[in-house]
């Protein structure tokens, strides 16, 4: 963002509540771009075999991971799960249970995270290239992100 969308005037640096924050050099308009994160639903879909692992058409040919999608306004959390689960990989959503919150500051994300047990054909959308089901034993969680929450989902499959 280049102008304030209250004044038009350019945004600029400014010392907001002790922080250095963008927002409109005009301190009688007040406008401040607080850049919050962004709301964005991973699910692990577990389904006969393991978890479902996916490549997306943007990512570099070797990086798999779990389903991921935005949260649009009004959504509960869980339903965007279910809704996810079944527009990216055409399976229907069983059973889900929350996993947990994690930030992704690279992406300026909070991640919710769900364990979702599906079933049905798998059909990927256009987003997605290629997929795998990956036994749980098998997976190798990455330090960020989603696979923060791989990582929970794991040490609660091994506590049982």
């Amino acid at each position: 963002m280049n102008f304030c969308p209250q004044c038009a005037s350019p945004i600029a640096e400014r010392l907001i509540d002790g922080e250095i924050r963008k927002g409109c050099p005009d301190t009688a308009c007040g406008f401040v771009l607080w850049n919050n994160p962004i709301p964005v639903i991973a699910m692990i879909v577990e389904v006969e075999g393991g978890v479902v692992m996916a490549h997306n058409v943007t990512w570099p040919k070797s990086f798999y991971s779990i389903i991921t999608g935005f949260l649009e306004a009004g959504e509960d959390p869980e339903e965007c799960a279910r809704r996810e689960t079944m527009e990216e990989l055409n399976l229907h959503a069983l059973e889900t249970s929350l996993v947990g919150v994690y930030p992704f500051a690279q992406q300026n994300q909070v991640i919710i995270a769900y364990h979702v047990k599906a079933a049905g054909e798998i059909k990927l959308n256009h987003e997605l290239d290629d997929y795998k089901i990956t036994p749980i034993a098998d997976i190798k969680p990455w330090p960020m992100g989603t696979g923060l929450a791989l990582s929970d989902w794991i040490k609660t499959k091994l506590d049982n």
